[in-house]
């Protein structure tokens, strides 16, 4: 009886190591999870920015923005750098006046860059809340999500094979007339800050766009 039970116990633990181990699902590719990134950041802001400041108005996504914040993102994961101008000398502004020539208002911007594994993934809220964040350590960015005339925003995301990139950028009009027939300026003036840019009285030409800049933190 003592053999059997031994050769019984033996059999049940070859058993036992033959027994298939279930496999982890590998995480979703993360460029498929740019849209919702995307989309999170800027639920994020809003409720941030109310925090902040009860009577800020609210930000309404703009296509044309967002579109901007993308093809932003996106150049700097490509080239793989974190920066207000890029490369090529292009900037939030520039290719927002070659969209659209007759813009004009004040721009804002806040950069940021995220590490993640092939193994981890990209988990959209954790990301999405780490990005948000490092801004608000950071006063020239808090004090963009903060400004409360800013009523329109763009999103954009983009990922390379080791970091995501994400471009916020806020506008507004700071109710200027519209542009006279010749077309508003073709540069941009940088300020130290959205209140600055926007205490300058305003000549009777049309006003330039103004670009506000804040270092992107990694």
């Amino acid at each position: 009886m003592l053999n059997r039970a031994l050769v019984f116990f033996v059999a049940l633990l070859a058993l036992g190591a033959c027994a298939t181990v279930p496999k982890v699902p590998p995480p979703p590719d993360p460029k498929t999870q740019m849209a919702a990134l995307e989309m999170r950041i800027a639920i994020l802001v809003e409720e941030q920015r109310q925090r902040l400041d009860p009577k800020a108005k609210k930000l309404a996504i703009d296509p044309a923005l967002t579109q901007v914040a993308r093809a932003r993102a996106a150049d700097m994961a490509a080239k793989n750098y974190l920066a207000h101008t890029a490369p090529d000398g292009a900037t939030s502004a520039t290719i927002l006046m070659k969209q659209d020539a007759m813009w004009q208002g004040l721009l804002g911007e806040n950069l940021a860059a995220q590490h993640y594994t092939k193994q981890g993934g990209v988990v959209v809220n954790d990301f999405a809340k780490r990005f948000l964040d490092e801004w608000m350590k950071s006063t020239p960015h808090r004090e963009n999500m903060a400004f409360a005339n800013y009523d329109h925003a763009g999103v954009g995301a983009a990922v390379n094979a080791d970091t995501v990139y994400v471009a916020l950028l806020f506008s507004t009009d700071l109710g200027l007339p519209p542009p006279k027939p010749e077309g508003p300026a073709t540069t941009a003036t940088p300020f130290e800050s959205p209140a600055a840019a926007s205490a300058v009285p305003q000549p009777p030409a049309p006003d330039p766009l103004r670009l506000r800049g804040a270092t992107g933190a990694r």
